[in-house]
């Protein structure tokens, strides 16, 4: 899948629903493609490496839809859905494709731990109340399997590699029923990157992978925001770090950065090291 494709199913789409686009510009580029359909505020986003850990993209993407539209309606701090066209998710060309608001970065504000920490705190509470059905901590579980299907099918990076990450995996879901904490809504990928900064005020996005679960596996997301930041967003969310609670989250955090790292490399050979690196990490933080 590439980028530019994405970029012409979105579009297209939009043309359907009488949108003009005369200058789209991609934002972001790396799991997912980020296009702004200029001169309308409205920001499309396209699933491109992460398809290859879904077996059906367009239902975590319906299912990120349905969230945040909850979310707005109660006034939490998310970048909405477009109210210019339906959102979707729509499908056109192989692509699964979402429409949102275009939100203006504030780039003179360089948001703090304690910014991140309470976002998520807040982000958390209206969670709570989520009526809809979810899957039981499928970052973690259900996604990570199939990548490890699907990289087995390549036998990539190679068969001793993918034999120890499924030894790790088959621990993780033996253990997963003992996971502590009560379950709810969660984001599924609450790190700082995943929080804008805009003149609004810090606004989430990028729900693709929301699922219930403890609040942990949002802790243990954000734990991996860069030592500092996300250890201090941690405490600042009103929790210890160093919890013993949180390591069964970060374990498998780490092993599914991992897993989706080794997919980069086969749309981006360039992030091989990166992959290398975060299997380094992977089994240094193993035991």
């Amino acid at each position: 899948m590439s980028s530019a494709g994405a970029v012409s199913a979105a579009v297209a789409i939009a043309a359907d629903h009488g949108v003009r686009v005369d200058d789209p510009v991609v934002l972001k580029d790396s799991f997912s493609v980020r296009v702004h359909l200029r001169p309308a505020p409205i920001v499309a986003r396209v699933p491109t490496v992460t398809t290859f850990g879904r077996p059906r993209p367009v239902d975590a993407l319906a299912r990120e839809v349905a969230v945040v539209s909850f979310l707005t309606e109660r006034g939490a701090p998310v970048v909405p859905v477009s109210d210019l066209l339906p959102p979707g998710p729509f499908e056109r060309y192989g692509y699964a494709v979402t429409f949102w608001a275009y939100a203006e970065h504030d780039r003179d504000r360089q948001l703090k731990p304690v910014d991140v920490g309470r976002a998520l705190a807040d982000l958390h509470a209206a969670l709570r109340d989520y009526p809809g059905e979810l899957p039981y901590l499928g970052p973690a579980l259900e996604e990570t399997a199939f990548l490890l299907d699907r990289l087995d099918a390549r036998a990539h990076p190679d068969r001793g590699t993918l034999a120890e990450l499924r030894e790790e995996l088959d621990l993780l879901r033996a253990e997963s029923r003992r996971w502590p904490g009560p379950v709810q809504a969660v984001h599924g990928d609450a790190h700082a990157g995943n929080l804008l900064a805009t003149p609004e005020g810090p606004l989430w996005i990028d729900f693709e992978e929301t699922c219930s679960g403890p609040v942990g596996w949002d802790l243990a997301c954000m734990l991996g925001s860069g030592r500092f930041l996300g250890r201090r967003a941690v405490q600042d969310y009103g929790v210890d770090p160093d919890d013993p609670e949180l390591r069964p989250f970060l374990r498998a955090r780490r092993l599914q950065g991992a897993l989706w790292m080794l997919a980069k490399t086969l749309s981006f050979p360039e992030e091989t090291p990166r992959a290398l690196a975060a299997l380094d990490d992977w089994r240094r933080t193993r035991g």
